[in-house]
């Protein structure tokens, strides 16, 4: 039987040019919601797996309306989305092609959840009934307080004995408020079951060299494998730590792959090259959905990352933060039906 999956952080109003525009090329930006947490619940529960997203929302705010209408048009449970003082954050992209890298500017500054404090959610209703919470390194770098309230979450869960998914997820542009991520993301990572990260993450979020250069993105298993044993010996309560791999030759171009390791094995999934890549914003967060899913549904966990690079590589594929998958597709990109004929 599926658990319940909770998911908290902060998601926002994204601004996006339309097509592969710069920003502002043209005096039209395509608005949608995004948040890496966010985008993990809507996957859960496109896959069918119950999911409710926790976040702090502007009070009498009608963007904040429109957030919560959203989620639940996905079929997320948004009960307990806390209201109070503060704003939206806004995100704005700037799609790459071929040899223009994408580009993301924050405007979070002094956002709801960035202002909320510890005790502002009732933990104990939320994680009523729950078997998974999720969380990345997103939420900690936003600000002190929202650093202190993200450890206060995990720590609930675990206390709890709820499994807890961490994706480090370390974004630089975002660890201003005084503390590295090295400071933090160790101590939130001590209440966490599983791990997730990309080949850089290991790196920059928990200060761990992993002896490999995160921009060549190539798979060296025995130094992958070598890494995460590092981190499981480095954190015993780790059940199993799961790293994405991604070979980028181009912005259009990108090599897609993820490896695990449960402390008994270390499984490599199978490579996919996606070319004419729509949008690689929330991949990752795909990635982690169809992980979290695998892992509750499937008795083999290499199961369980195939069906969670499945569900990735196609999130490439669509426009926006949110992937809007079916279940039914993520099982036939597994069975190899890649080849894109139209379904008629």
């Amino acid at each position: 039987m599926l658990k319940p999956a909770v998911a908290f952080g902060e998601i926002m109003l994204r601004l996006s040019a339309p097509g592969f525009e710069r920003l502002l090329q043209t005096p039209m930006l395509c608005a949608t919601f995004g948040g890496a947490e966010a985008n993990v619940a809507v996957a859960l529960a496109s896959l069918g797996l119950p999911a409710s997203y926790v976040t702090v929302l502007p009070e009498q705010n009608p963007l904040a309306d429109a957030v919560v209408g959203e989620l639940r048009r996905f079929g997320v449970d948004t009960s307990h989305i806390v209201f109070t003082k503060g704003r939206l954050g806004v995100y704005f992209v700037e799609p790459g092609a071929n040899q223009r890298p994408s580009k993301v500017v924050y405007d979070r500054d002094r956002s709801a959840i960035a202002l909320a404090q510890p005790g502002a959610i009732d933990w104990e209703a939320v994680f009523r009934g729950a078997g998974w919470f999720h969380i990345t390194g997103v939420t900690p770098a936003i600000s002190g307080s929202a650093a202190a309230l993200a450890l206060e979450a995990v720590r609930a869960a675990a206390a709890r004995g709820i499994t807890v998914s961490c994706d480090l997820n370390y974004r630089k542009n975002l660890w201003k408020w005084g503390k590295s991520a090295p400071e933090v993301m160790p101590e939130l990572l001590r209440s966490a079951t599983i791990a997730i990260a990309n080949e850089e993450d290991v790196q920059t979020a928990l200060g761990m060299d992993a002896g490999v250069d995160p921009r060549a993105g190539r798979l060296d298993r025995g130094q992958y494998e070598k890494l995460t044993r590092r981190v499981l010996a480095a954190f015993p309560n780790l059940k199993a730590i799961a790293i994405t791999l991604r070979e980028s030759h181009s912005a259009s171009h990108n090599g897609w792959s993820a490896c695990l390791n449960n402390g008994q094995d270390f499984f490599v999934s199978r490579a996919y090259e996606i070319t004419h890549i729509v949008d690689r914003v929330g991949a990752g967060d795909c990635f982690a959905a169809g992980l979290i899913y695998g892992l509750q549904k499937f008795s083999n966990p290499r199961d369980a990352v195939e069906f969670g690079v499945a569900a990735s590589c196609l999130k490439h594929s669509i426009p926006g933060d949110f992937a809007r998958i079916s279940l039914s597709e993520v099982e036939a990109l597994m069975r190899g039906e890649s080849s894109g004929r139209v379904q008629r």
